[in-house]
């Protein structure tokens, strides 16, 4: 019977080759190292390249099993491929963002020796922390899995993870001192500030840590993180020899992240005090402290695998306890590995392919891969989450999510969530309506982590996702309460009683379109008065137009204008954020056609944004025209569409899908910033992309592969067809909708959620005829 059933499995393989059918799935395609860097030298700012994390995690997974080669600086996932050591792997890590990070949490590694209670700098010699260096040949990621071997105690180290869970495998040379130790501070921006552990059986550790402002992380506490992570871990070698050491950190000490990188702190580290535990009649093994670790030592022979399994909560020990024994309830590390496969190829195969080459396609599918980090599940196997009051609630209709990058986000992310995954949508506005009742805050938040109102950036995004999700018919929330909240988050940040935000050009631009999309949500809603009084309020985007030098122009308070610098709009940061005018002033989605009028015209539009294009680097890394690197661009290829030459934005997205996107390390050329940047590449490579969330307007550009097929929750497929599509053969010449002629350059999202085939015939040349 074997012998038939392999010769079968063999037939079914030739076959499908036969056929020219792939038979690689397409978790087969994702290389977690793009983008896995963090580099300033590299990418020629300080924002550095794409600071995503390799480890092993699970589609919107409560956990990430990650290595980690830094604490401190602006390394949020607390990786960069380039180091040369790594202090341990952690089992949570936020992705792509920068300010300094957080999570990072539950730092486990293996070593060999005398126990070090540091894990030293990677300038310090080697041995004088348990960090170890790696060999970078043996690196290996994939999603679900990542493996390294640490040469400076010879061990293998596998990893894998579930939803809410994870596994270590440790493979350990010969030695009568090997050993696990984990350590409870850890946290990539800082540190936890208070931590507990206690032994529940000769297997098994349970506790939490406490990560507050004061101990640094997101924003190096500005950001007002101020969470507990939970964990219940086993061990498949019993306890024998085992402890905790702990820190003596004075009560007058800073926690935060300058204080964590000092010398002298990381001294008061390596001389903690060692506690061995041991069994008695009881267990005498409970501990809390300030800075506490936690370590089993055993002796090991040749090869020897010695495996960890961990369940993480963000409500309580118990909660780990369930979340671990729901997902991994035995020792086979292949078991839970292949489990992790299969979530990611069933996630990833949401959008199919073909006509790509093998570049393309583990670009593609790592990009997919990459917006399906965040927003990450926080909800327990039961239900049961840590409210913004501290309290423990049950999401009964929906699960709780977090890190919601809003200020990024709303710009591709969520568009194309509400298209491959509409109830994560639902879930991230019930999470944040919610949020907004139980901190009794009645506003919306634009940056949260884990129930922290943290303030980041700017603009009202959580607007604009809701208004794009009811108007896409996405509504499984309290609608009545989502639009008050809607209403009091404009009301509280907007352009005020003077039209404009003083001294911002970024601000007013922004927040004027927030007012656009509550105006729709509004009218929608049949609330007419708001609806008139939030559509003539996004119009203040005129009001910092400036005549003299025709372009916008950041004004006081007074009404006077703030002096023109020499630089004129290729000046950063004067009335921008993380821009100069130039790239902020495309920034009127809502009324392009205003905004065109104010700008003199067409014809002058077409020209200067042509110029804009022509003068950005060819590499698409960090510069003063059109940057890629950062968000509030990534709505300006697509303009063209809107000026009635749709084949300079088929140009343009080509180039930038070829130019700024590439499988290596370096593969983006900007922060990830929890999705946004791979979720402009999903949707402009398949040919689609809005320049307006809160319509159901996507504009069309070219296919950048022969097919794509969307496998849509409701049932359907939509399937956009490229017809001659090669790369000298870029443009659009005609269209079709569902066999019939499209002269459209755009398409309505109901187009596409009800299934069918938009077919793009593809040339050398523009067709000007084609708009």
């Amino acid at each position: 019977m074997p012998f038939i059933k392999y010769s079968y499995l063999t037939f079914l393989f030739l076959f499908s080759h036969l056929l020219n059918v792939s038979a690689q799935q397409p978790a087969e395609y994702v290389n977690p190292f793009i983008g896995a860097s963090t580099s300033a030298g590299k990418a020629g700012i300080y924002h550095g390249l794409g600071k995503t994390f390799p480890g092993a995690t699970t589609p919107y997974g409560m956990v990430q099993v990650s290595p980690n080669t830094i604490t401190g600086g602006d390394n949020g996932s607390g990786y960069s491929y380039e180091h040369t050591s790594i202090e341990g792997f952690a089992f949570t890590q936020m992705s792509g963002i920068g300010w300094y990070g957080d999570l990072g949490n539950f730092l486990v590694m293996p070593s060999t020796g005398p126990l070090k209670t540091a894990a030293g700098k990677m300038s310090d010699p080697p041995g004088t922390g348990y960090r170890s260096r790696y060999d970078k040949t043996s690196e290996k990621a994939s999603a679900g899995y990542y493996a390294v071997q640490l040469t400076d105690h010879q061990i293998l180290a596998e990893m894998t993870a579930a939803p809410h869970s994870g596994m270590l495998r440790f493979t350990f040379p010969a030695n009568r001192q090997s050993r696990i130790q984990i350590d409870l501070a850890r946290r990539v921006g800082g540190t936890s500030t208070r931590q507990f552990v206690k032994i529940v059986n000769d297997s098994t550790i349970a506790g939490w840590m406490q990560c507050t402002p004061e101990g640094g992380g997101w924003g190096n506490g500005e950001g007002k993180a101020n969470y507990i992570v939970y964990f219940c871990a086993q061990f498949s070698k019993p306890l024998k020899d085992f402890g905790v050491w702990s820190a003596n950190i004075p009560d007058t000490a800073s926690r935060k992240r300058e204080a964590i990188e000092s010398d002298y702190y990381q001294q008061w580290i390596a001389n903690a005090t060692v506690k061995p535990f041991s069994f008695g009649k009881g267990v005498e093994g409970e501990v809390e402290g300030k800075h506490l670790g936690f370590y089993t030592e055993f002796q090991t022979t040749e090869k020897e695998q010695v495996l960890m399994k961990a369940g993480i909560s963000f409500v309580s020990m118990d909660g780990a306890r369930q979340n671990l024994e729901s997902e991994i309830k035995d020792w086979s590390f292949e078991n839970a590995h292949q489990k992790a496969v299969k979530l990611w190829n069933d996630a990833l195969s949401v959008v199919s392919i073909e006509g790509a080459t093998e570049e393309q396609k583990f670009v593609f599918y790592t990009a997919l891969y990459h917006t399906m980090i965040d927003p990450r599940i926080v909800t327990d196997v039961d239900g049961n989450y840590t409210g913004g009051d501290g309290k423990i609630h049950k999401a009964a209709t929906f699960r709780k999510r977090s890190i919601f990058s809003g200020w990024d986000v709303f710009r591709s992310q969520f568009p194309l969530q509400t298209i491959i995954n509409p109830s994560l949508v639902s879930d991230m506005i019930n999470s944040l309506v919610t949020l907004a009742d139980e901190t009794d805050s009645s506003y919306l938040e634009r940056w949260e982590l884990l129930n922290a109102y943290s303030g980041c950036m700017l603009g009202n995004p959580a607007v604009v996702v809701l208004a794009d999700a009811y108007a896409k018919g996405i509504r499984n929330y309290d609608v009545e309460k989502a639009y008050r909240y809607a209403v009091n988050t404009n009301e509280k940040f907007g352009n005020g009683r003077l039209g404009y935000a003083p001294g911002s050009i970024a601000k007013t631009l922004e927040y004027a379109f927030d007012d656009w999309c509550l105006a729709q949500l509004a009218d929608s809603l049949g609330k007419r008065s708001d609806a008139k009084k939030y559509a003539l309020r996004s119009l203040n985007y005129k009001n910092i137009w400036d005549t003299a030098h025709h372009w916008f122009r950041p004004r006081n308070e007074d009404g006077s204008w703030q002096p023109w610098p020499k630089d004129g709009r290729l000046t950063d940061w004067y009335g921008t954020f993380e821009t100069n005018p130039y790239q902020q002033g495309w920034f009127v989605p809502h009324d392009v056609e205003g905004m065109v009028a104010l700008m003199g015209g067409k014809k002058k539009v077409i020209a200067d944004l042509e110029e804009f294009f022509n003068k950005t680097p060819k590499n698409f890394m960090w510069n003063g025209y059109y940057n890629h690197a950062n968000e509030p661009v990534h709505h300006v290829p697509f303009l063209f569409n809107h000026l009635g030459v749709p084949w300079l934005t088929q140009k343009w997205t080509r180039i930038i899908c070829d130019s700024a996107y590439h499988n290596k390390v370096e593969g983006l050329v900007g922060n990830e910033d929890v999705g946004q940047m791979s979720a402009w590449y999903v949707l402009a490579s398949m040919g689609i992309h809005p320049v307006c969330p809160g319509s159901t307007r996507y504009e069309i550009t070219g296919l950048l592969f022969s097919r794509s097929d969307i496998h849509l929750k409701n049932g359907n497929t939509f399937s956009i067809i490229a017809k001659n599509n090669t790369a000298k053969n870029s443009y659009i010449q005609k269209a079709l909708l569902n066999g019939k002629p499209y002269n459209k350059c755009y398409i309505d999202y109901r187009d596409i959620t009800r299934g069918g085939c938009l077919e793009l015939v593809m040339g050398s040349g523009p067709n000007k005829n084609y708009k």
